[in-house]
């Protein structure tokens, strides 16, 4: 109740550890492993469908790189040592993809971490050939959709985060009548966690509906 009375959420971060693995639970392990140094990692490409949450591990992936040049792009290539996260490669124009090209090489040779993501794995991206076979040296993992049970799981624990409580029949019917994929239930439900706070009201499917509603 204290998040109501005050009107103030607390700002939610992707992390790896608010990430719900589901099927993803190898990726998960890798991703903690190179983030730790643990293992000599250059490079990691992730592919899967829209919302299966890339974007969520990649910038994850950039924010924990403390002391170190890290940055999260999507759709370009910055100019970055460190870390670099690079999404949705397969967007990329000619000059964005010689310049990941020569990225990729460098950190080879200097050392560094790239995480790439498309939506398909490398073999069938349309890019340079040889940004294409750079891409499938590495590690190579594709990530799953949750399923409505790990969704609910996500929801749950995104709405704790931000320090509402998400009862069940709530969560049920946004998984019902809302968008299939995570990114967009999540900001359906941010919009709710407002929509509550403005109205000093708890979360129930009549304000789900109303915020709903006012997003179609």
């Amino acid at each position: 109740m204290s998040q109501m009375l005050l009107g103030i959420a607390p700002e939610w971060m992707p992390t790896l550890d608010n990430f719900v693995a589901g099927r993803n639970v190898e990726l998960l392990a890798a991703l903690r492993q190179a983030a730790a140094g643990a293992v000599e990692v250059r490079a990691v490409y992730l592919w899967g469908d829209k919302g299966s949450g890339k974007s969520h591990l990649l910038q994850a992936m950039a924010a924990q790189a403390t002391g170190q040049d890290a940055k999260y792009a999507e759709r370009a290539v910055p100019d970055a040592a460190g870390v670099v996260a690079v999404d949705d490669v397969e967007v990329l124009d000619e000059a964005a993809q010689i310049a990941l090209f020569e990225l990729y090489n460098r950190m080879r040779e200097q050392g560094g971490l790239l995480l790439v993501s498309g939506t398909q794995a490398p073999t069938h991206l349309s890019l340079r050939d040889d940004l294409r076979t750079r891409l499938g040296w590495g590690l190579v993992y594709q990530v799953h959709a949750l399923s409505d049970e790990e969704k609910a799981e996500a929801l749950r624990q995104h709405a704790g985060a931000r320090g509402f409580e998400l009862p069940h029949e709530v969560t049920q019917y946004l998984l019902r009548h809302g968008r299939r994929d995570l990114p967009s239930l999540l900001q359906v439900l941010d919009a709710l966690d407002e929509h509550c706070l403005r109205l000093k009201r708890l979360a129930t499917v009549p304000l789900l509906k109303e915020v709903m509603a006012g997003q179609a």
